[in-house]
Parts: C-alpha cells; sequence; structure tokens
C-alpha cells in the first residue's frame, strides 16, 4: 500500500512538473519589451538565488567538496550548462517571437532526436520500430520543412540541444537538484556581468517599468523567473524517485502538447494543411515509440516473473527444522 501511495504521489509530482514546463510560453510574454537574451540573464541569476535558498535550507552542501576535486566531470557541467543557456535563449526567443508550435515540435521531437544519439554516438543496437518512428520522424522533418517554407530550425535547435543537455547529464550523473544548482553557478557570471552591462548602457530592464507595469512589478516577474524555472525541477526530481522511467517518458509529452494547444488557443498561430501533416507524422512516429517502450517493459517483467517462478521451484528448501517439528519438505 505503502509503495502504491509513493507511486499515485510520484505520478503526481510528475504531471506537476510537465505541466508547468507546459505553461511557460504564457510567462515569457509577460517580461517584454525585455529582450530574449535580457530575459535569460535574469533568468540565470535569479535561478542561482532560488536554487541556493533551496539547498541552504536543506543544508545539502556535502556533495560540493567532492566534486570540486573531480575536473572532469566540472568540465562536462560547464558544457552542460552552456548548452542548456542555447536551449532556454532560443525557447524564449521562440516563444516571444510567436512561434510557440514551433516550440513545442522541438520537445516533441526530442525522444526521436536522443534515440539518434544513442546510435551515432553510444553505438547502441535499435529494434525495429524504433527504426520506424525515427524514419517517420525524418519524413516529418521534411514535410514540416516544405510547409514552413524554411528548415523548423528553431525546433531542431530546442531538440539537439536538450538532446545533447540529456547525454551530458547522464555522464555527469549528478541529482537534479545539486547539478542545477551548478549549472547556474557556471553561468552567474556572465549573465549577471551582461545585466550590469545592460544597466550601464541604460538598456537593462530591470529595475525600470516596462508598459502597463510598474518598475516593481516588472523587475518582480524577472525575479519570479529563478523561482518557477527551480520548481519544476524539484517535482522532476521527486517524481524520478517514485515512478518508473515508462511512466516518466509518457508524462514527458504533457510540454509540448500544452505548449501546442497554447500556440493555437491563446496565440492564434497558424496551421496550414503542410503543418498538420508534419506533426501528424511526428505523433504517429511517437505513437510507435510508446508503444514499444511498454510493450518492451511488459516483456521484461514477465521474463523476471518467470525467471523467478523458475528459480523458486529449482531451489530445494535446506533450511533446517526448527527442533520438535517437522522439516517443511517432509510434512
Amino acid at each position: 500500500m505503502r509503495d502504491d501511495h509513493e507511486t499515485g504521489r510520484g505520478f503526481w509530482y510528475g504531471a506537476a512538473a510537465y505541466g508547468m514546463w507546459g505553461l511557460f510560453p504564457l510567462f515569457w510574454p509577460l517580461l517584454e519589451p525585455a529582450g530574449a537574451v535580457d530575459i535569460l540573464a535574469n533568468r540565470m541569476v535569479w535561478s542561482l538565488v532560488a536554487v541556493a535558498l533551496m539547498l541552504l535550507v536543506q543544508r545539502r552542501w556535502a556533495w560540493i567538496r567532492p566534486l570540486l576535486a573531480q575536473p572532469r566531470r566540472l568540465a562536462l557541467v560547464a558544457l552542460a550548462a552552456a548548452v542548456i543557456s542555447v536551449n532556454w535563449g532560443v525557447y524564449i526567443w521562440g516563444v516571444n517571437s510567436g512561434h510557440v508550435v514551433e516550440t513545442s515540435l522541438g520537445y516533441f521531437i526530442n525522444p526521436l532526436v536522443t534515440i539518434a544519439f544513442g546510435v551515432l554516438l553510444l553505438r547502441e543496437r535499435l529494434r525495429r520500430a524504433q527504426w520506424v518512428a525515427v524514419g517517420i520522424g525524418v519524413l516529418a522533418v521534411a514535410v514540416l520543412t516544405a510547409g514552413y517554407g524554411r528548415l523548423p530550425w528553431i525546433a531542431l535547435t530546442l531538440a539537439l540541444s536538450f538532446a545533447t543537455y540529456g547525454l551530458l547529464k547522464k555522464k555527469v550523473a549528478l541529482g537534479g537538484q545539486e547539478g542545477f544548482a551548478l549549472e547556474s553557478a557556471v553561468m552567474f557570471p556572465f549573465a549577471l556581468g551582461f545585466l550590469i552591462w545592460l544597466q550601464i548602457r541604460g538598456e537593462g530592464s530591470l529595475g525600470h517599468a516596462a508598459g502597463d507595469s510598474s518598475a516593481w512589478a516588472h523587475s518582480g516577474l524577472l525575479m519570479l523567473s529563478g523561482l518557477i524555472t527551480a520548481i519544476p525541477l524539484l517535482c522532476f526530481g521527486a517524481a524520478a524517485v517514485r515512478v518508473p522511467l515508462t511512466t516518466l517518458g509518457l508524462l514527458q509529452y504533457l510540454a509540448p502538447v500544452f505548449q501546442f494547444l497554447i500556440g493555437i488557443t491563446v496565440f492564434h498561430e497558424s496551421m496550414p494543411p503542410a503543418r498538420w501533416a508534419g506533426f501528424s507524422l511526428v505523433w504517429a512516429a511517437l505513437a510507435v515509440l510508446t508503444y514499444d517502450a511498454v510493450r518492451r517493459v511488459r516483456t521484461d517483467r514477465a521474463a523476471l516473473a518467470a525467471a523467478a517462478a523458475a528459480a523458486s521451484t529449482e531451489r530445494p528448501d535446506t533450511a533446517p527444522a526448527a527442533p520438535g517439528t517437522a522439516s517443511a519438505v517432509t510434512r
């Protein structure tokens, strides 16, 4: 019962994390007229403040000293920080430039790019269904390129950068909150220096009124970007230790689904037939991947159960009988 309760909590933590990520397109336009790089720099600075306060409350500092003695892991963390900064910057620019639907496409095709990385970089062998899904994904990109009249570079940049980030995180093998804190610390001096430079030039948005918002309100929203970056990450970390990876894999589609719906219903972005065709192909590829993953999990579980049953029937009961009782074998 306890395990079921924890699994249920983990599911809602995961749904909350991906749901909040999916609602991000509603937040970034509130920070205009600040530019994407200005917003990105504020997000980096205030993210470190938020996660540092969380670590301070939890007194989770013991991991820092051992990590400082591992230059290779530190270099990978720095590279991961640079890659996720590109991802964040392109995403913010895409949302505030009227390309919310295309940003959602990036996270829809991210699983396909991750699989391609597994083949090209890690020499992994794909199952037939995975090859089919990747093939459909390539066809989808071709159709979308024709539909947009250009390569969907926003989506591809988001997918490639996030897949690269995931690969680096796998090699670093650091907890989500700790990794986020270190990545924020890496980018903090650059972000802070850029904000100071903007303020000196009189181009910074922090501390200035924006549109109908007062200086305090606008600055508060910029500071809030750090907190709304940290909270979904904490929810994701709580989900990751409570639910199977297959469940997280299915929940991850919540974010791009929400982004896609927001792009169409809130920002009224156009979806001509060619784009619908391309997105339909992407969704078909994801359906193939999901079916294959669920079937593989069920097959593995059945094999483990059969192996456990076979082992229990073949292993003789050799435990000595308690005094005054018959053994389990001869009773």
